[in-house]
């Protein structure tokens, strides 16, 4: 049975108050089917480059750009805030810079945004947090390609089928989606973040 799309719940619906209603309950579904394992293995992996010291850098396209912001402040200033811990996670957001991004896509091109950053600031055993939904923009593949080849680790949240990226990452979230529907893979990967944000805070104010 063909699984119905966003669009189609919004087409069957007579008001914006089923429509919402149709659209959490999907975006709940999506939810359930992801292996929550993953959400665990991410974070013993980001609390590990915690206390090893090692950068955590994020991105993705779109959608997932800004979520990779939100990202970088939830995990850095605010469980700095809201904790106190003497150590927080050292997360840096690779969308953030736009005079940086502008001048790579401009000088060599698009899909080197996140490379060329990575070549200044990346260490070795450091981390990519990788969002996408398609797993396949050509910055991304180019980004954790290289990673992987200089001995850093790639963990991905992804969509759809998962792509290219799905391929090449040590270790990701796969969100179970239809293809081109970029909404519902970019909720669920705000909530994840959201899910990892509140469970530090936890954490470290009862550590």
């Amino acid at each position: 049975m063909k699984k119905k799309s966003t669009s189609d719940l919004a087409t069957n619906s007579k008001t914006i108050s089923e429509f919402s209603e149709k659209y959490i309950q999907r975006i709940s579904r999506i939810f359930s089917d992801i292996n929550k394992q993953k959400i665990i293995e991410l974070e013993k992996l980001i609390n590990l480059a915690r206390i090893d010291n090692r950068n955590i850098f994020v991105f993705g396209n779109g959608g997932a750009a800004a979520t990779a912001t939100t990202m970088s402040n939830d995990l850095g200033f605010d469980i700095l805030k809201k904790t106190k811990v003497k150590k927080t996670f050292k997360v840096f957001c690779l969308n953030d810079n736009t005079s940086v991004l502008t001048a790579i896509a401009n000088d060599v091109g698009y899909e080197n945004i996140f490379l060329n950053q990575l070549k200044i600031h990346f260490r070795k055993k450091d981390i990519a947090i990788i969002l996408s939904a398609s797993g396949n923009s050509k910055n991304i593949v180019k980004a954790a390609n290289w990673i992987k080849k200089e001995n850093g680790y790639v963990f991905s949240i992804i969509g759809f089928d998962g792509g290219k990226l799905k391929k090449i990452s040590n270790n990701y979230i796969h969100i179970p989606s239809i293809k081109g529907e970029y909404g519902p893979v970019e909720d669920i990967q705000l909530m994840i973040n959201h899910i990892l944000a509140h469970w530090f805070q936890k954490k470290f104010r009862n550590s």
